[in-house]
């Protein structure tokens, strides 16, 4: 018998690449989520313990059974009214990247294969952004890598507006979260090799950087001639003229106001969350802003829709704040859930159905 059709092959090979990566993420995110549960779990056992609870009646489920049945619907509507705003603000954004092109997009399309791009990154990290890109290239009839360059500029933005709400987080908090680390470095003995360590691993790492560097620099003619970068150096011209978009948008303002906007709805959307969750309502806007910043930074690590790297951050960030333990991971529960969990299912599945309908062409007669 011959050998496997090489179409076949390279399609197979594709697949098991795919469903490899899946796992490795998907591994990732359960890995830290059952990491942080079960220190959460020890935790909340030995506070049962100093309150004299019984073991059998102390249950870290049954506590997030319970936290999840007390919040207020009514905060968490404004959270999802938040969080639409927000794509709302993208999607408007979107469309004035391609005027400059020559194309203009539909509202409806940029808006569901937003949807859908978030509903896609809870199976394969940073996929969202593929199939986006993929779906209204598709949709709108735009050459896939124009797409793509609007991505590119659309990924810079949002960096730099994290970057502004990053300063803003440490220039109204950033005491909070120095005093914080002080008060637990103090409570440390002193003679420990603790910090010697952390600065035997910080160096490392800066050399081990400062290796590479100098590796790419001293063959940067070898890599030059290398079929990989040859592809890559096509591709990143392709996105070129999306990336000249931005520089001819006939209204920067208002381009500015939806990058803006975005990002104040996603801290809303935290805040909001905060509010609705009984042992973290009391914490003011200034709090919200540092938590919104770590959970954020949560999100960025590639696991499926942030799942493990969030609540690991989000937890730290309510520390800071003396909401810990047993709350503290209620909270990041509920967050992560209603949107990166039930909303972005939901509304992807609505994206999956109504993308085909909005642009079903007209029979002919």
């Amino acid at each position: 018998m011959g050998g496997l059709n090489p179409t076949f092959a390279g399609e197979l090979t594709k697949m098991v690449k795919k469903i490899t990566q899946f796992l490795l993420f998907l591994g990732l995110g359960v890995a830290i989520m059952v990491l942080v549960f079960r220190s959460q779990n020890t935790a909340f056992q030995e506070q049962c313990r100093l309150d004299g609870i019984p073991t059998d009646q102390c249950s870290l489920a049954d506590k997030l059974w319970s936290d999840f049945s007390s919040v207020n619907m009514g905060w968490m509507l404004l959270v999802a009214f938040a969080f639409t705003m927000s794509v709302v603000f993208r999607a408007r954004r979107w469309q004035m990247l391609f005027e400059p092109m020559g194309y203009r997009t539909g509202f409806g399309n940029s808006f569901l294969t937003i949807l859908l791009g978030y509903f896609a990154n809870l199976g394969f990290p940073r996929m969202g952004e593929v199939v986006r890109a993929g779906s209204l290239a598709r949709y709108e009839k735009i050459p896939l890598e124009k797409v793509m360059g609007t991505m590119v500029v659309d990924r810079l933005v949002d960096f730099l507006c994290l970057g502004l709400v990053v300063g803003l987080a440490f220039l109204f908090e950033g005491d909070t979260l120095w005093r914080f680390i002080t008060e637990n470095q103090s409570g440390k003995d002193a003679g420990s090799d603790s910090g010697l360590l952390s600065s035997t691993v910080l160096v490392s790492v800066l050399l081990f950087f400062l290796a590479v560097l100098t590796l790419l620099w001293v063959f940067r003619k070898n890599i030059n001639n290398m079929p990989a970068f040859q592809k890559v150096s096509n591709l990143l011209k392709g996105f070129w003229d999306g990336l000249r978009s931005v520089l001819r948008l006939k209204n920067p303002t208002l381009f500015i106001l939806y990058s803006l906007g975005i990002w104040l709805m996603f801290y809303l959307q935290c805040y909001f969350n905060l509010k609705a969750f009984g042992p973290t309502a009391q914490l003011g806007a200034y709090a919200a802003l540092m938590v919104f910043v770590f959970g954020t930074l949560g999100m960025v690590v590639p696991s499926p829709g942030g799942m493990g790297t969030f609540h690991a951050l989000a937890i730290a960030g309510l520390a800071l704040y003396n909401v810990q333990g047993a709350d503290a991971f209620s909270y990041a529960n509920i967050a992560f859930f209603a949107i990166a969990i039930f909303y972005n299912i939901v509304a992807g599945v609505m994206a999956l159905i109504l993308l085909p309908l909005i642009n079903k062409k007209p029979e002919t007669t």
